[in-house]
């Protein structure tokens, strides 16, 4: 449901803004947004003017295009900026490359978007999700190298102790926050918080992925420091919500969280950051999947 119109602009745009927040979630809640905002704010506050700006460069880039306002009311032009505005934060420090980097890309996100958009709804084409963050996140880490650009001191991840009863609790809130490059227990709390007030079931399925992400490396053996830093557990995540939103039976958001899952490892192997591209293809082949069994079972029924 659409949020309901404020009569200034500003309130307008504002609210715009943090249901971009929300979406990088599945969620439109400006409320939930908010929640976002502060988790990051929490974690990584110096990543924040970066995703602040990502987000107003594509909310607005949007608006002087002219691009549906319903769309741009919930969000969908804002939250691949705000992720873009988060990676490029995370892997450079702020000197006036920074946020010229940032308005590019994220204007970029939006110009890409809005076509494939159009075509979803007229063409049936599969939805985007956040691929024009994976697709110019992968060129701008790609830049990034061959320029040798000068990187921002990492975070460092805290130790993990000896698994304990409370270490696993920690990495899961950790699989929330790593869908925003969090690795604070105390921003996928906030995070948790900012689902289950927009959306119960999206909470509860988020916090299964997680979870699941979290059971699966440590029952194959991946690096432990790795699971409980939440690293396997944000991919599912996503895929739980995105495929528990149009798909009541559970079954279908379990497959995704699966393939997700499986499909991480795989880009270590040829070289690229995973990001969200594993939620991403989980979504795509089950809805793909589901699309060809309806076909077949349609052809499949005879005509009087």
């Amino acid at each position: 449901m659409p949020p309901r119109p404020t009569s200034h602009p500003a309130l307008q745009s504002l609210r715009a803004l943090l249901a971009g927040f929300a979406q990088i979630f599945l969620q439109q809640h400006p409320g939930c947004g908010l929640l976002v905002l502060i988790a990051i704010l929490i974690g990584a506050p110096d990543l924040l003017p970066g995703a602040l700006l990502g987000g107003l460069t594509a909310m607005l880039l949007a608006q002087r295009r002219g691009y549906p306002p319903a769309d741009i009311a919930i969000g969908l032009y804002g939250y691949n900026g705000i992720l873009l505005g988060l990676l490029l934060s995370l892997k450079l420090p702020w000197t006036p490359l920074l946020p010229a980097l940032i308005i590019a890309s994220a204007a970029l996100s939006s110009l890409l978007l809005a076509p494939w958009m159009r075509r979803m709804r007229k063409q049936g084409w599969l939805p985007a999700f956040t691929f024009p963050f994976v697709l110019l996140g992968w060129l701008l880490l790609a830049l990034i190298a061959q320029l040798q650009l000068s990187l921002a001191t990492p975070v460092g991840v805290p130790a993990t102790p000896e698994l304990s009863v409370l270490q696993p609790i920690l990495g899961v809130l950790r699989g929330l926050g790593q869908v925003i490059f969090l690795d604070s227990p105390l921003a996928g709390l906030c995070l948790l918080l900012g689902l289950l007030s927009s959306n119960w079931r999206a909470a509860l399925w988020a916090v299964l992925g997680s979870s699941s992400g979290f059971t699966l490396a440590l029952f194959h053996g991946w690096p432990s420091d790795s699971a409980l830093a939440g690293l396997y557990g944000y991919n599912a995540t996503l895929a739980a919500i995105a495929l528990a939103q149009n798909h009541r039976c559970p079954l279908l958001p379990a497959i995704g969280i699966l393939l997700a899952l499986l499909l991480q490892p795989g880009f270590s192997a040829l070289g690229l950051p995973a990001l969200t591209m594993p939620f991403i293809l989980a979504c795509w082949l089950i809805r793909a999947g589901a699309h060809s069994w309806q076909r077949a079972v349609r052809d499949s029924t005879p005509t009087n």
